[in-house]
């Protein structure tokens, strides 16, 4: 299944921060966001916040890659790993450079891909799904 164009909400989150943690994603094409082609959550054990919303966007592009999608706009409610991603804030810790590096071989994968810090509210589904499964697994 072919789609042109993605948008991939992503969310990560830890509680007690650190602790325990969940990733999640819900893809949709571009011509409906209302409805998603693809969600998943993944419980990631005990990490930070910044490192849960890392591994959200590399399961996102991971996922994607499986849609054979030419462009990608990934929305995240975390500005700092979103101004991380596109080089408007350095990178300093190195707990995030597997993860950094990752994004950055999956975006080759794709002819563009965007990244775009939005309000929590306009995350609810993949904020959802992070706290689904946290409560699935603690």
């Amino acid at each position: 299944m072919s789609k042109k164009k993605l948008i991939i909400f992503t969310d990560g989150g830890a509680r007690n921060n650190p602790g325990p943690a969940g990733i999640g994603v819900a893809i949709f094409s571009a011509e409906n966001l209302k409805e998603p082609i693809a969600m998943h959550k993944k419980y990631i054990g005990e990490t930070t916040n910044n490192q849960a919303e890392y591994q959200a966007v590399v399961l996102g592009l991971e996922e994607a890659k499986k849609f054979k999608a030419e462009e990608i706009e990934v929305r995240l409610d975390s500005e700092l790993v979103c101004n991380q991603i596109t080089g408007k804030f350095k990178l300093k810790n190195p707990d995030f450079q597997d993860s950094f590096i990752k994004i950055f071989n999956l975006r080759q994968s794709f002819k563009k891909v965007n990244f775009k810090h939005i309000p929590r509210e306009n995350n609810k589904l993949a904020d959802k799904l992070v706290n689904q499964v946290i409560d699935e697994n603690v």
